[in-house]
């Protein structure tokens, strides 16, 4: 008597396979709509709208990216806040699936939606509430994804796991800006980089290739999530727990932080250094087109440069992590880029660090190109390795509730950034000063890991 084929899951293999492609397909929400294009098309077209209402260049820049600013701040108080709680209420269901699933749906319309963000500057509003809906859904599915992260390896493994995840979801933010550029965004011309008409019949003249990026990032996503599908299976070794039990938990969980100090050290620092990279990452392709005057086919280049530095240093920081720790790594990178903040805070078309340039200099596109890599680069190291460090402070049992914490610590302050540049922005009438708060931010979150203990603390054992 034959015995019937036993059915198999998928292999270790797979399932680390399948998470990176979690990254693979996300990562153009924010290469593609937050820094690269969306985010400075926005900006532009904020800021025709407002030169329209009477406002001179410099005011109406800086009222464009005040707007900018608040829809970031808005978005990121709901991912602060609420990813706590979500975390909690997804360890307790045991199912993290379910979960994955509803955000990513908020992904898909947020981003579908933004195809109807008219270059008139008619509807900026409904602009940032499609943008918000999105980014609460990437962001979201990113916290239960993570709580993933703990069961895909050995402890020794996770700084290279988390590396290479990174470096893959760049790699795939690097593939989609690509082909966005070269069949889809449309330069003054009305064609594309490639010297063709955007794909699909798309009109130039209303800039609906640019407008179809929301749609086409959507569709990336939904492609690339089937290998997540099929090969990330659920972990059911956690126990089921009520909505009450959870956050309960929760709450203990967020009281007892003073007799951690090694993890409240952790999520205090992480909390401005991870904001005050937000903010680059969120107003780097702004700052190109308001400050230096790039179009949005030049910053997209600038944006596959990043992108490319932040998938190749990704993986060679894992290893790094893997072999120093992720401590090290995130203090080095975090020195760094708070010295680039001073460099961009002192350039714009006419000036390099106080020093005046002759008209037409090329010199200052070449810095901030530059900048541009050392941000991608060192930025996606340091989430990272901030990612690996998280692991080391976790509790094992409930995975999803401690990156809740993490993502709260990320989005807490989320206000700071994109608030403090706006006001800074709004006092000096400048968009280019608008960047040094970034700088404090990034040297109080470097003052604040003093008290992180590089192996984590024992309650993550």
């Amino acid at each position: 008597m034959e015995r019937a084929p036993q059915k198999t899951g998928p292999t270790p293999r797979q399932r680390i396979w399948g998470w990176y492609f979690f990254d693979w397909a996300s990562q153009p929400y924010h290469t593609l709509l937050i820094t690269f294009i969306f985010g400075p098309y926005f900006a532009s077209v904020a800021a025709a709208h407002f030169m329209g209402t009477g406002l001179g260049e410099e005011a109406a820049d800086a009222r464009a990216q005040s707007l900018w600013s608040l829809g970031l701040t808005c978005a990121g108080l709901v991912v602060g806040f609420g990813g706590p709680v979500m975390g909690a209420l997804a360890d307790a269901s045991a199912r993290r699936m379910p979960w994955i699933l509803f955000f990513s749906t908020l992904y898909i319309t947020g981003a579908s939606a933004l195809w109807y963000v008219l270059p008139d500057g008619s509807n900026l509003a409904f602009g940032l509430v499609a943008f918000g809906i999105g980014f609460v859904g990437a962001e979201f599915a990113l916290i239960v994804v993570n709580g993933q992260l703990p069961s895909l390896g050995r402890r020794d493994e996770i700084g290279k796991l988390s590396g290479s995840g990174f470096s893959f979801g760049y790699l795939g933010g690097f593939v989609a800006l690509v082909l966005a550029l070269l069949l889809f965004v449309e330069q003054p011309s009305g064609r594309t980089i490639a010297g063709l008409p955007p794909l699909f019949g798309l009109a130039g003249e209303g800039r609906e290739g640019t407008r179809f990026i929301g749609p086409f990032v959507a569709l990336w996503f939904a492609f690339f999530m089937i290998p997540y599908l099929a090969w990330v299976r659920e972990v059911r070794k956690i126990k089921r727990r009520s909505p009450i039990a959870a956050l309960r938990h929760l709450a203990n969980t967020i009281r007892a932080l003073p007799e951690r100090p090694s993890l409240a050290s952790f999520l205090a620092g992480s909390m401005f250094y991870r904001d005050a990279l937000n903010g680059l990452y969120g107003f780097g392709g702004t700052y190109a087109a308001l400050v230096l005057n790039w179009d949005i086919t030049r910053i997209g280049v600038f944006g596959i440069v990043s992108v490319l530095s932040a998938a190749a240093m990704s993986w060679t920081g894992g290893r790094f992590d893997a072999r120093f720790g992720p401590k090290p790594v995130i203090l080095a990178c975090t020195s760094v880029l708070a010295l680039i903040c001073l460099v961009i805070a002192s350039m714009d078309r006419t000036l390099l660090l106080g020093m005046p340039l002759p008209p037409g200099s090329a010199l200052p596109d070449t810095v901030f190109m530059i900048c541009g890599v050392l941000i991608g680069g060192l930025g996606g190291v340091v989430q990272s390795a901030s990612r690996s460090l998280m692991v080391r402070h976790t509790d094992p049992e409930t995975p999803t509730e401690g990156f809740g914490l993490f993502g709260l610590a990320g989005r807490a302050t989320s206000f700071l950034a994109p608030a403090l540049i706006g006001a800074v922005t709004l006092a000096t009438g400048s968009a280019r000063l608008g960047v040094l708060p970034l700088f404090a931010l990034f040297l109080l979150g470097l003052l604040l890991l003093r008290w992180t203990r590089a192996e984590g603390d024992c309650a993550a054992r």
